[in-house]
């Protein structure tokens, strides 16, 4: 069963890490990664760029708006993704638990649906 580990990070958490702090998380970030990746548990991630470099498509009553940034509403922003193969949600949630994110936002953990399932539901 597949899993997206969503990475959130606050800005400011992170600014606030003693020096050489992120690059430590980061370099055992890569090497718990690449040990789940030969186990054939990580199939997929990559790091975003910062909110301020992207922009935000809305649709509302046929009207369009795009806005520079995410503009949510929240102090933690989207920062990276993970998608895992695991037995189990619970299985899905230990693996996160293995990625120090946590401690500067949050790492949320979400099935991904059946999409080829999808497809075949609604005729498609």
């Amino acid at each position: 069963m597949q899993f997206l580990m969503l990475i959130y990070t606050d800005p400011q958490l992170l600014d606030a890490l003693p020096d050489g702090e992120y690059d430590t998380w980061m370099r055992g970030c890569i090497r718990k990664a690449d040990e789940l990746r030969g186990e054939g548990k990580l199939l997929a991630s990559q790091q975003l760029e910062a909110p301020a470099t992207g922009k935000s498509l809305r649709v509302r009553q046929g009207r369009e708006t795009v806005l520079d940034g995410p503009f949510a509403e929240t102090k933690e922003v989207l920062a990276g993704f993970n998608l895992i193969e695991a037995d189990s949600l619970d299985d899905a949630v230990e693996m996160a638990r293995a990625f120090p994110w946590s401690r500067t936002g949050c790492i949320e953990v979400r099935p991904v649906r059946d999409f080829e399932g999808v497809r075949k539901r609604v005729g498609a």
